[in-house]
């Protein structure tokens, strides 16, 4: 950081421009404190569920989002930050803040976001679902006679069966309150006696869904929660006792989990045992009934040893990802955006051979607009070819049923040498990732359980195949995950080569996973922790010297997150040398714009849409010869300094245009582009007298008008997604 300063310094010297004063690009009032940046990124999320344009059931689902968002928030950073506070750490973040400090500031924002996420359900939704014929049934005292006999038969004939009622007394110690799981807690009073209340608790079951729906009548459907089915029965799993209270509540737990993969033997063992111990981690959020019984909050909290500013009371359900559910309703389409379909790319028809398509030059793939079908193709394709000879990959997170692990299984059991990266450590889906990992090796697949100290976040797979002319290397290069779930509803991109140069680069990127071997010169990727920050620091520093010198500068970079302190640095030094930046920030953004000599020429906008925006692409200027990259990692330390990633250029003309249009795409949308302004906040874009244009909008109709030309019928239903973040 000195010698950059310094340098700025002489340059500016050099053009005879005296400074008054040194300005400190690393001043933490120029940062906004990353946690507080996530929770904007959440509430732009909730601003969707307020947006009457958007389609009733579209609102549901993004109210559900945010719900889950928020749990993942909990149990990772707020508890990382609980951690820091009980080790006594006192150092300050890129805002200046200690961890106690920006806890306190965390709890009254969750606090007043939680609020603003009921009152959106209980004002404007709920009224609007029973307008358009879906009554949601909030108590059980609201049932009709009619309909608490069908509920009553319901729980004695489905729900009954499956509880398990949990007594607290001097014989049975307070049982386990899963992560996550939604229980009702009950004070009890053993009939004929005016000994103690006991307190008791029944996890509602995950097993059964949670919507219960009612016969229709009148052609209004009604739905209540199955928490309230079992509270209107409770007594019946109680019977020697009279219930004095009963009330639903629910904990979250930290969940980050600690492998100390120096000294573990078997890490995938390892991480199995830590996973188990996910369920007894320290609570730290507990929701509770609004006006729940003082006595029974007070066992609860007693037992749980959580603080007050901990608990939130809630004026609704508890847990609203069950909206997801909801939205999953028949009979209300006309409520719901049309379904897109994934489109045929133009280069890669069904009948199409891949590695003749590839060969004939690089492919640009843009995610969900076009489908993820090509990339799967590209494996299977590979597992059954005699002439390929291996298969390397990495896996981060894979779908479910992923036909990607059944093609690479089947590969190697048709000889061919398998070599795959299965990351255990990806959050929340180490257990999936154990079972891939173990199947993988069962069929005969040589499988690297990642990198001790590092995450493999990278997105890359290389076909070695034998040809007349050698062997030639064929590669996939993404921005996403191999994940053909996910690829219908994030958007992505990806790059088919089969350029020689990427080829080597891209054998010696396995080779250092698999091994110790490292070349000592690379071709076209950058690799992090290696080199990767140091490029991206150069590029933005070069687009810094080219404004000095009054040449073109320009730098357009779509990233999920920017919170690296260096990156940040040298774009405010960028900014002040006069680069106009345009940055596409999804989510955590600690940048500030509008500062005065430091952000001036930075803007910021964040564009929540119906698909996830999760592309990485950087353009920079570079006086009128530009260059495109895209990637895999954030402008985040984890991604820099932590993982291991992959940028990779986009060299062919006809793609670079590709790429640039999608970035001023983004640029130009006026519809779910939210714009940071000096204070932090973000606002809508002001569209008055301007027509309105929405980037994705605008893309699934590209895509469907370029298949069209190409006669291509597309046939893939979109996924719903049960979350709009990869990872907090």
């Amino acid at each position: 950081m000195v010698c950059t300063e310094m340098r700025y310094l002489k340059v500016m010297e050099r053009e005879g421009i005296r400074l008054a004063e040194k300005v400190d690009f690393g001043n933490p009032a120029y940062y906004t404190n990353r946690e507080l940046s996530w929770l904007l990124f959440n509430k732009r999320v909730l601003s969707e569920a307020k947006d009457k344009q958007n389609p009733l059931f579209e609102r549901l689902k993004f109210l559900s989002i945010t719900a889950s968002n928020l749990d993942e928030f909990f149990m990772i950073r707020v508890a990382s930050l609980k951690d820091m506070v009980n080790a006594g750490y006192k150092k300050t973040d890129i805002a200046g803040l200690t961890p106690k400090q920006q806890l306190m500031l965390l709890e009254a924002e969750a606090h007043e976001l939680v609020k603003e996420q009921y009152a959106v359900y209980k004002s404007a939704l709920v009224p609007q679902l029973k307008a358009n014929g879906l009554r949601v049934i909030e108590h059980h005292e609201e049932l009709t006679k009619k309909e608490g006999e069908y509920l009553d038969r319901y729980f004695e004939d489905n729900v009954y069966p499956v509880l398990t009622p949990m007594a607290v007394d001097s014989s049975r110690p307070f049982p386990l309150i899963r992560n996550k799981s939604l229980n009702l807690g009950a004070l009890l009073l053993k009939k004929g006696t005016e000994e103690e209340t006991e307190f008791a608790t029944v996890q509602v079951p995950s097993v059964l869904p949670r919507i219960v729906s009612l016969p229709a009548e009148n052609g209004i459907t009604s739905v209540i929660l199955l928490e309230e089915v079992i509270e209107r029965n409770i007594r019946k799993l109680f019977l020697n006792y009279d219930i004095i209270c009963a009330h639903p509540f629910r904990i979250m737990r930290n969940a980050d989990l600690t492998i100390e993969e120096d000294e573990a033997e078997d890490l995938l063992k390892e991480i199995e045992k830590q996973l188990k111990k996910r369920q007894w981690g320290q609570a730290i959020r507990l929701e509770v009934e609004e006006g729940m019984d003082e006595r029974l909050l007070k066992v609860i909290e007693r037992e749980l040893a959580i603080s007050a500013e901990d608990i939130y009371e809630i004026n609704g359900p508890l847990d609203l990802t069950f909206l997801m559910k909801m939205y999953g309703l028949e009979g209300f389409e006309q409520l719901k955006r049309e379904e897109y379909c994934p489109q045929v790319h133009p280069k890669l028809p069904p009948d199409a051979d891949i590695f003749e398509q590839i060969k004939k030059g690089d492919i640009l793939l843009h995610h969900p607009y076009q489908s993820f079908m090509p990339v799967v193709d590209f494996i299977k394709t590979a597992a059954k070819d005699p002439d390929v000879l291996a298969i390397k990959q990495t896996l981060y997170r894979v779908s479910g049923n992923s036909p990607i692990i059944a093609a690479l299984a089947q590969a190697a059991d048709n000889g061919k040498q398998v070599s795959v990266l299965v990351e255990l450590k990806a959050r929340f889906d180490e257990e999936h990732n154990i079972v891939w990992a173990k199947k993988l090796e069962k069929a005969g697949c040589h499988v690297i359980y990642g990198l001790v100290g590092l995450k493999t976040h990278s997105k890359i797979t290389l076909v070695v195949r034998r040809e007349e002319d050698g062997i030639r290397r064929y590669v996939h290069l993404g921005t996403g995950n191999y994940n053909d779930a996910t690829a219908k509803i994030y958007t992505d991109t990806g790059l088919l080569t089969c350029n020689e140069e990427i080829g080597e680069d891209a054998t010696a990127v396995f080779n250092m996973l698999s091994g110790y071997s490292e070349p000592l010169s690379w071709n076209k990727l950058a690799l992090a922790p290696l080199w990767l920050k140091q490029r991206f620091l150069y590029l933005i520093r070069r687009e810094t010297e080219h404004a000095r010198n009054g040449n073109k500068a320009h730098i357009i970079a779509k990233i999920n997150s920017l919170c690296d302190r260096d990156v940040i640095e040298a774009l405010y030094e960028a900014s002040a040398a006069g680069v106009t930046i345009e940055m596409i920030v999804r989510g955590i953004c600690c940048l500030k714009v509008g500062i005065p000599g430091v952000s001036e020429h930075i803007h910021v906008r964040s564009i929540v849409g119906n698909f996830l925006e999760h592309a990485r692409i950087f353009y920079f200027e570079n006086d009128g010869n530009p260059e495109i990259y895209m990637g895999s990692a954030d402008w985040m330390p984890r991604n820099l300094e932590r993982r291991v990633e992959i940028l990779f250029p986009i060299e062919d003309e006809e793609l670079k245009a590709q790429a640039f249009h999608i970035l001023q795409a983004q640029l130009k949308d006026n519809v779910k582009a939210h714009i940071c302004q000096s204070d932090g906040s973000y606002v809508k874009t002001d569209r008055r007298g301007r027509e309105a244009y929405s980037c994705q909008d605008a893309f699934c109709k590209e895509a469907r008008e370029a298949a069209k030309q190409k006669d291509i019928v597309a046939n893939e239903r979109v996924f719903i997604p049960e979350t709009h973040i990869s990872e907090a």
